[in-house]
């Protein structure tokens, strides 16, 4: 459920307490979907290949897994709180008919020069500051050691590293792949 106060999707209900586990941070336009500009419509949202397959296999392992995404388009006027909220509903409903779930969708639709006067401002949420990723370690029990985060830009991983935890620049390809890739290189560099 999208708490338009907080700008978080949240889950129904009172969340049990739960021991920490890492957790896989995602950007969404360029990582989990086809970046084709502003996706201001569900029509308009086109997975990567391997994305829903990535979110499963990171759901059965027992990881937490967030999207953290600045969302520009809302800041300039490209579409609406509510417009992203139905793309973001689009996604989750994706992912539940394959059997896998984002945790929390985290965005920032702030932005110092914004042209809708509501959302012009500078935000720690606003990646390349780790806000967003700092907000799911307050609001989970999460093991930062093991998370780290997959984006398309050098913004996400500055995020990541601000944050204290590794980010991965993703290309393109299969992204299931890639997150096995970058989870047997987070492994490698903890030993």
């Amino acid at each position: 459920m999208f708490d338009a106060v907080c700008g978080q999707w949240r889950s129904k209900g009172i969340e049990k307490v739960t021991p920490s586990r890492p957790a896989l941070f995602l950007d969404r336009d360029g990582v989990l979907n086809v970046d084709c500009g502003f996706v201001a419509r569900p029509e308009d949202f086109a997975w990567q290949p391997g994305a829903i397959a990535m979110v499963r296999a990171f759901n059965m392992r027992g990881w937490r897994v967030f999207v953290v995404t600045n969302q520009t388009g809302v800041a300039f006027g490209h579409y609406t709180l509510e417009d992203m909220a139905r793309v973001h509903h689009r996604l989750e409903m994706d992912l539940a008919a394959a059997g896998a779930l984002i945790d929390r969708i985290y965005h920032c639709p702030f932005h110092p020069d914004a042209t809708i006067e509501t959302y012009r401002r500078d935000s720690f949420d606003r990646k390349p500051r780790p806000g967003m990723i700092l907000n799911a370690f307050a609001d989970f029990p999460l093991v930062k050691e093991r998370s780290f985060l997959i984006g398309d830009k050098q913004t996400d991983l500055l995020a990541a590293h601000a944050a204290g935890i590794a980010g991965f620049l993703y290309r393109g390809g299969d992204l299931a792949t890639f997150a096995e890739w970058a989870l047997a290189d987070l492994a490698d560099a903890g030993r």
